[in-house]
């Protein structure tokens, strides 16, 4: 196989601390696999003294099965594995855990819940909550932070402590650990035990590390430990695409790093041999915009092409979604594989509507992200209850649901029968006109929707009736951003606009929600445009790369607002990027009619 100089380097390094920087598409798990070989056969090294480690269980499978290609065996000595089954296997040794003593996910989430109902925390989404609680659990043990400076959005500090306490209680006392106590445990077990320790130290002599850019603190102080005192330590990333800061990942720890090790070896590898040059360059450009990083040059290895790169302006995220459904059927028509295309965003939530354009069209896709389901979220509900009463519905249960949304202050206690009758509903109120007055409005309203089509009802309960108001008045007692509720709202009416009769509408939600339910479960498609996020993107690469809504608020998302989150988007649409081999779309949204403005990145990568 040819290498370059770069590749040749870092293969034929073997004692000491070594930094490779390896850029996107430059060839990084053909240089661990064959620099493993290389201290085998040209260093004798026992391979049962090497460590690889990877971020993730497919990762480690992918690269114990390119080195036993590369070597021409079924199994190896060398030790493949993730941070966590690492860590694991050492603390079944010391304390003979096993996978019992693994916390399952829904004993976790149901524990979450118990903590949140005793301590009394309100959620319109209790699962949202308890999801965001554990993961800010996860983030004060996977950054060591000390829990008293440690501020929580999910509730008050105090209350935070509380249900921190509380969880590992609980975890002790049924002689539990969750994965983040794989590397508190184990650290712990390091810094007290050190004969445990030294013989750690004794077994790995030479430790790899693939993907070091999104090590986070602890991992790192262990892997410190464990690799002293020869330090052979071969760590392989790339700053430019650390994206993972939310889940704890320190960038600076890989920045740092020959500061750690001042006889680091450092190494670039410098040649993209997946993108076109036009991608690659236009990439380059804009991570040359973040300030905290390696100064680098990287280019490519292959030639440019003029419709390597397109940027494309959208009157509309109507008309954005059309043109896609349109480039896919063509693409479909010239007998193209649709397996060479993917759909890239930044939110779950992102690519809801274009997926249904998909439905309509027949168009086979995969989705590697659970995605919510639109009709699922409470205010679609909302609206849907209004339209199934204006249809005729009259359940108790769905006037319970929107007689005060907004605030008409009806009591429940004025629904006596499980069916509604307007007249018995207003004869309660008798003594009080005012409020069979708003009984005789809301009847009067619903009348009027059931002459509407779905667009117009739809439009009607927000602004007519003054759901919209209440929504902003919900938004600001809860502390939620308006716009996230009312873009909700915005994304179903969008869906309404294309059917005339509220049965057509509901036929279609059935079909949506079927076809969502069975792409959330994982069913495997042949022949399917992959839709990803861009943190579930990396690492994979496709011929040809769609880039949606690239719109300030989306890309660089709302909530980063400090230099250090501005640049982490920059580095996740850099990732985006560069998974393009042959074509690169980037979708943009530029309207005088729309509050939308093109992002900052395509500003980057136009200008000079």
């Amino acid at each position: 196989m040819n290498f370059n100089e770069s590749q040749k380097r870092a293969i034929a390094v073997c004692d000491g601390p070594a930094m490779v920087l390896a850029g996107a598409g430059s060839g990084k798990t053909t240089v661990i696999t064959h620099r493993i070989r290389s201290l085998i056969e040209q260093h004798h090294v026992d391979p049962s003294a090497i460590l690889v480690i990877t971020f993730t269980k497919a990762a480690a499978t992918e690269m114990k099965e390119r080195f036993l290609q590369l070597i021409g065996q079924e199994k190896t000595k060398v030790t493949f594995g993730t941070f966590h089954a690492i860590f694991f296997m050492i603390l079944k040794i010391a304390y003979h855990f096993d996978a019992d003593n693994i916390i399952r996910e829904n004993v976790k989430y149901n524990l979450m819940r118990e903590l949140v109902h005793r301590y009394h925390l309100d959620a319109r989404d209790e699962n949202e909550l308890c999801a965001n609680l554990i993961s800010e659990i996860s983030l004060v043990k996977n950054t060591r932070i000390d829990i008293r400076y440690f501020y929580s959005k999910s509730c008050g500090e105090s209350v935070f402590r509380d249900i921190f306490r509380d969880y590992h209680q609980y975890l002790q006392n049924n002689r539990l650990i969750d994965f983040d106590d794989m590397l508190t445990y184990t650290y712990d077990l390091f810094e007290q035990r050190k004969d445990i320790l030294a013989l750690w130290q004794q077994k790995y002599q030479y430790i790899l590390i693939d993907e070091f850019q999104d090590i986070n603190q602890i991992q790192f102080d262990i892997i410190k430990m464990m690799a002293q005192p020869q330090n052979n330590l071969f760590v392989v990333g790339d700053d430019d695409q650390s994206i993972y800061r939310f889940r704890g990942s320190k960038p600076e720890i890989m920045l740092r790093f020959p500061e750690t090790y001042p006889d680091t070896v450092q190494i670039l590898l410098d040649t993209n041999y997946r993108c076109d040059k036009q991608i690659t360059d236009r990439a380059m450009k804009l991570i040359s915009h973040n300030k905290v990083r390696f100064d680098k040059a990287v280019h490519s290895s292959r030639p440019a092409h003029p419709d390597a790169f397109r940027i494309h302006y959208f009157d509309s995220q109507e008309k954005q979604n059309q043109s896609i459904t349109d480039w896919m059927r063509e693409a479909m028509e010239k007998n193209e594989s649709l397996d060479d295309y993917a759909i890239l965003f930044r939110t779950n939530t992102g690519p809801r509507l274009l997926m249904e354009q998909f439905l309509n069209h027949n168009i086979e896709f995969r989705v590697r992200d659970q995605i919510p389901n639109l009709y699922d979220h409470w205010a679609v509900k909302d609206i849907r209850t209004y339209i199934r009463m204006a249809a005729g519905s009259r359940e108790r249960a769905d006037f319970y649901q929107v007689m005060n949304k907004p605030l008409r202050y009806l009591s429940r206690d004025s629904l006596r029968e499980s069916q509604v009758a307007f007249d018995v509903w207003e004869a309660y109120y008798r003594d009080k006109p005012w409020m069979q007055e708003r009984i005789y409005k809301l009847r009067q309203d619903l009348n009027l929707i059931a002459k509407m089509n779905p667009y117009a009802a739809i439009n009607y309960i927000r602004k007519g009736i003054g759901y919209d108001e209440y929504l902003i008045e919900f938004a600001q007692e809860h502390d939620i951003t308006k716009e996230e509720l009312l873009a909700v709202l915005d994304e179903f009416q969008s869906v309404a606009k294309g059917y005339q009769t509220f049965e057509q509408l509901n036929n279609h939600i059935v079909a949506a929600q079927e076809a969502l339910y069975e792409m959330n479960r994982g069913s495997k498609k042949v022949n399917a445009v992959t839709f990803s996020t861009l943190h579930s993107a990396k690492g994979l690469e496709f011929k040809h790369v769609i880039l949606i809504d690239v719109n300030e608020g989306v890309m660089p998302y709302k909530k980063a607002l400090l230099d250090e989150e501005i640049e982490e988007e920059r580095r996740l649409f850099y990732v985006g990027m560069t998974r393009a081999m042959d074509s690169l779309h980037i979708c943009s949204v530029k309207s005088t009619h729309s509050d939308l403005m093109v992002s900052r990145f395509v500003e980057e990568i136009i200008h000079p």
